[in-house]
């Protein structure tokens, strides 16, 4: 019997992995202060989450940037990141990469995924973003433009159907 993760994965894997599901973070507005503003999450993103049953709210640790694991402080540049699960987050397993877009322009660190790629599937598209409690997502001082020096290099990873 095929277990129920891989059945899933590979289903999520057939459906999605055509040409119109490639991941785009650019045309996203910015507001005044340099953070990204509200961004919809794209239907082969939604489709994915559901197939996946990844549900809003459903989150795991992440490490920010996978070649900064473990390292205090990190730095994250405004562009494409690569981060990694520490855990499992339905059924992607720890060590799924997830990637996506940072921005650092605005008082705190912001961080959008767009896709997830299993160690054992194809890159999938997802909607989530990075978050820590108690404002440690905010860049510590001395951060240069287009650069965020944070205290952390693990955060939560959180399953949005929209960035606001």
């Amino acid at each position: 019997m095929v277990p129920t993760r891989a059945v899933l994965l590979a289903s999520a894997t057939l459906l999605l992995t055509s040409p119109a599901c490639t991941t785009t973070a650019g045309g996203v507005t910015l507001r005044p202060d340099g953070t990204p503003g509200p961004e919809e999450c794209s239907k082969e993103a939604l489709t994915a989450m559901r197939i996946l049953r990844l549900h809003v709210g459903d989150a795991a640790s992440v490490e920010l940037d996978v070649n900064q694991t473990d390292t205090s402080p990190i730095t994250l540049y405004d562009g494409p990141v690569e981060s990694m699960l520490n855990d499992d987050l339905g059924i992607l397993p720890a060590v799924t990469r997830l990637y996506g877009r940072v921005w650092t322009s605005g008082p705190y660190v912001v961080v959008r995924y767009y896709e997830a790629h299993p160690p054992d599937g194809e890159k999938v598209p997802l909607c989530a973003v990075a978050r820590l409690a108690k404002g440690q997502l905010r860049k510590l001082p001395g951060s240069k433009p287009g650069t965020a020096l944070l205290e952390f290099s693990k955060a939560s990873v959180y399953i949005v159907d929209s960035f606001r």
